[in-house]
C-alpha cells in the first residue's frame, strides 16, 4: 500500500486511456467547372457518369473513382480510392467500401479511366469489379456500373453485359 507524506494511504493513482476515435469529414472537390444541369438529379444512364468524369481521358495515370449514391441514385460523395500508373491502379474492396459504408451510400458507381485512351476493359478489370460486385452484396451496398473512360469514347460492364 502507498503512504502520503503524513503516511496516510495515497490516493489511487489514474492512468488516462487514449484510442482513436473515426469520424466522417467531408470535403468539397471541384469534379467540372461546367457541369450540366442533370448533375444534381439521378443518374439514369453511363453516358450521364461519362460526361460528368470526361476529364479523366486527359490524366496520364488510372485514376479509380467511387461515386456514393443515396437511394434515389444521387451522388451523395465521391472517393479517388486510387491513383496508379499508365495502365494499372490498385483496388481492394476495403478501401472502396470503407468511405461507402461511412457515407451511407445506397449504391456505388465505379469510374476508372485507360490513359491509352481504348475503354476495353482487361482482366483485371473484369476480375475486380466482379469481386466488389461480391463485396457490395456482403454489405448491402450495390454496384449499379463500372464506366471505364477513354478518350472520346466510354464503356459500361451494365451496358457490354459484364455486370
Amino acid at each position: 500500500m502507498n503512504l502520503d507524506l503524513f503516511g496516510e494511504p495515497a490516493a489511487p493513482t489514474t492512468k488516462r486511456i487514449f484510442i482513436k476515435a473515426i469520424e466522417a469529414r467531408y470535403r468539397n472537390e471541384v469534379v467540372r467547372d461546367d457541369a450540366p444541369q442533370w448533375v444534381s438529379m439521378r443518374f439514369t444512364q453511363p453516358q450521364q457518369v461519362f460526361e460528368m468524369f470526361r476529364d479523366l481521358r486527359l490524366e496520364t495515370k488510372e485514376h479509380f473513382i467511387v461515386l456514393h449514391l443515396d437511394g434515389k441514385n444521387r451522388i451523395v460523395c465521391f472517393d479517388r480510392v486510387s491513383i496508379g500508373s499508365l495502365n494499372q491502379a490498385i483496388v481492394h474492396s476495403r478501401e472502396v467500401f470503407k468511405t461507402a459504408c461511412l457515407s451511407n451510400a445506397a449504391a456505388v458507381l465505379l469510374v476508372h479511366n485507360h490513359p491509352t485512351g481504348d475503354p476495353t476493359p482487361s482482366q483485371e478489370d473484369i476480375a475486380i469489379t466482379r469481386r466488389l460486385k461480391e463485396s457490395g452484396e456482403i454489405l448491402g451496398i450495390k454496384v449499379l456500373d463500372h464506366i471505364i473512360v477513354g478518350d472520346d469514347e466510354f464503356l459500361s460492364f451494365v451496358e457490354r453485359g459484364l455486370l
